[in-house]
């Protein structure tokens, strides 16, 4: 089985550092961790992510900007918003955004 790719966007390294650590505890997921938009743009066009994790820290503009981008280039990703909390808390909101798109 494939693992399923997840960019995970923050603007606190540490906190992202612990959302990847988290997010790659399942096998079957695998994280990249960006800062920057840049970063997450430049990550978007080289992998093929299934799920877009936003975590605290960004800029309104720029998450707009990002789903625009997001969205333009690839319709059926999933975006979803990690509001902080334990690991339980980040595995489910990972299993229902995925869980959103099956069919």
């Amino acid at each position: 089985m494939d693992q399923v790719e997840i960019l995970v966007i923050g603007r606190h390294p540490e906190i992202l550092q612990t959302v990847i650590r988290l997010v790659n505890n399942n096998p079957a997921w695998n994280a990249t961790g960006c800062i920057t938009d840049q970063e997450a743009i430049s990550a978007f066009k080289t992998q093929d992510f299934a799920l877009v994790l936003l975590g605290g820290g960004i800029e309104e503009q720029s998450e707009q900007d990002l789903c625009a981008y997001f969205r333009a280039n690839k319709p059926d990703i999933k975006i979803t918003q990690h509001y902080g909390g334990g690991s339980g808390l980040l595995s489910a909101e990972i299993y229902e955004a995925l869980k959103s798109n099956q069919l």
